[in-house]
């Protein structure tokens, strides 16, 4: 059995560097660390090896610094460790991007496939699903828990004021939530083993037999970005004192039909 786990390595900061001409991410000398969802992938992908056996692919697409969050995988349990990398891949969006996850996913082989349900840098909660379209398999999102069941997986899944429990085959894609389990914590020994560990780097010239260079990188990213700016500080507001119950509603309502909000 192939478990294969995406992974992001995302900005460790709330202070976004953006290159102002392709409004991109600037990743230099910013700290990272792997998208605490994936953390909970990996984990749960960990759980799952313990009770069907096989093995635990971890899978990033990333410049060579993403090495860092794979050896982190590794250190956590993850048998083996991909990363896809190249100058054909950058500035792909989250379709561009699934494209290739998928296309790294078909080179290793996978029975099944987890990812986090979303990462903090994007927070668009696409790219899990959209490899399962490109992989033409069941998917599931907003995982909680997962149970097997024979040849087949038993999953409670997240719906805003209830849950879904839901079987499926495998192959399958899950989508996994923070809350679904206390990431494992890594071990000395772990760490040590993980740095004697090969990663394997695949580029474009591995996987081309799954792409097509117009449908990656910039090119093949249909997402237009018009605009990226940080969040801007919120002013101090309008501090009304000395003001009886009345003159205060009198106020709060007068501002809100100001806004036209009422």
């Amino acid at each position: 059995m192939k478990i294969v786990v995406c992974i992001k390595q995302v900005p460790d900061t709330n202070e976004v560097k953006l290159d102002p001409k392709t409004n991109t991410l600037i990743r230099e000398g910013v700290p990272s660390i792997i998208n605490p969802d994936d953390k909970s992938a990996i984990t749960e992908a960990l759980m799952l090896r313990d009770r069907i056996g096989g093995s635990v692919i971890a899978l990033t697409m990333g410049p060579p610094q993403a090495d860092v969050a794979l050896r982190e995988a590794l250190a956590m349990g993850c048998d083996e460790a991909v990363m896809l990398s190249g100058p054909e891949f950058a500035g792909s969006d989250t379709l561009a991007t699934s494209t290739i996850l998928a296309a790294g996913a078909k080179k290793i082989g996978y029975d099944i496939v987890l990812a986090g349900r979303q990462a903090i840098d994007g927070d668009t909660a696409q790219v899990g699903p959209q490899i399962a379209e490109h992989l033409g398999i069941p998917q599931i999102t907003y995982v909680e828990d997962v149970k097997v069941d024979g040849d087949h997986l038993i999953v409670k899944r997240q719906f805003e004021d209830r849950y879904h429990i839901i079987r499926t085959s495998i192959p399958c894609l899950l989508t996994v939530l923070s809350e679904a389990c206390a990431p494992k914590y890594m071990t000395v020994g772990g760490i040590v083993d993980a740095y004697n560990k090969e990663v394997k780097v695949f580029g474009y010239s591995d996987l081309k037999e799954f792409l097509d260079t117009s449908q990656i990188g910039l090119e093949g990213s249909p997402t237009n970005v018009w605009r990226s700016f940080t969040k801007e500080a919120k002013g101090a507001g309008t501090v009304l004192k000395e003001v009886t119950a009345d003159e205060a509603v009198a106020a709060i309502i007068s501002k809100l039909e100001e806004k036209h909000i009422i």
